[in-house]
């Protein structure tokens, strides 16, 4: 968790702050968010397979691009959805939109990791 302002190291120690910090979001994503560990498994598994399937180091980038994107996605969605539950445990209209907006951007990043592994793979084995 951050440091309050005026007490963050400064320089290396910031950064290795920093990386434990993020370490602890990576882990509190995979024990609490199942999509999160779903969407990770993934990862494990297409990850490789955009080395092997990509045809230019541009393409590969591409296609692991989009992996890293749903992740980046999903860890965002489920922050937002833990700090609206929050700051809002009882029903209130602009908890769900918020929540729903978040769930919209996963889908879109989904959307993207199909629309550009569907066009890699065609222009590989249908041509």
């Amino acid at each position: 968790m951050a440091d309050i302002k005026g007490l963050t190291p400064r320089g290396f120690g910031h950064q290795l702050r920093a990386l434990v910090w993020s370490y602890q979001g990576f882990k509190i994503a995979f024990q609490t968010e199942s999509s999160f560990r779903t969407e990770s498994y993934l990862t494990v598994i297409l990850g490789p397979l955009a080395f092997v399937l990509g045809r230019t180091p541009v393409e590969c980038a591409l296609l692991f691009g989009t992996l890293l994107l749903l992740l980046l996605t999903e860890l965002l969605n489920s922050a937002i959805e833990k700090v609206v539950d929050q700051i809002s445990p009882d029903y209130a209209e602009f908890a769900g939109h918020a929540k729903d907006m978040g769930s919209a951007a996963v889908l879109m990043a989904i959307i993207n990791l199909i629309v550009i592994w569907a066009a890699v793979l065609w222009s590989r084995f249908a041509t």
